[in-house]
């Protein structure tokens, strides 16, 4: 497993298979996270497959919830590589505040708490219950960057 410091998450990962990707640089005028005090902020992750290509399509659309999800899982996957960066340790977090989840979705469709679930029950199956259970806004938007399916932000505590 590149880039992940053993512990107790990088055990749950190893179990759970996942290979926690390089994180991702920007493509815009912004940073990919910020320390606050304890607070650690994970700007917008989107959703890329095993081979680095951004997940697209519309829920409603092109994309099933179960597909929605998967992106959705994608997502978090890449959170975690931006709190690798962030932290060298992810037993440093402390506690997973709130995911927010943006899904493109067309106005009628209205699953959208059901795809972010593909977020939270990963975060929650790598942080376990106690660390990884989290309050989360999931709502519908018309498009996102890239024609991106999903994308989810994040709020951590961390211990120092």
């Amino acid at each position: 497993m590149s880039g992940v410091a053993a512990g107790r998450v990088a055990a749950r990962l190893q179990r759970l298979g996942v290979t926690i990707p390089i994180a991702a640089a920007p493509k815009a005028n912004y940073v990919p996270y910020v320390c606050s005090g304890t607070q650690l902020h994970v700007s917008g992750q989107l959703p890329k497959s095993n081979e680095g290509e951004y997940i697209t399509g519309q829920l409603g659309v092109s994309l099933t919830v179960a597909e929605g999800q998967e992106a959705a899982r994608a997502c978090a996957i890449q959170v975690v590589s931006q709190l690798q960066a962030a932290l060298g340790d992810l037993d440093r977090v402390k506690r997973v505040v709130k995911l927010n989840v943006f899904v493109n979705s067309t106005p009628t469709f209205t699953h959208q708490s059901c795809v972010a679930n593909g977020a939270s029950d990963f975060i929650i199956s790598v942080f376990g219950e106690e660390v990884g259970r989290h309050a989360r806004c999931a709502v519908g938007v018309a498009q996102l960057p890239f024609g991106a399916a999903v994308e989810v932000d994040a709020c951590v505590e961390v211990a120092n």
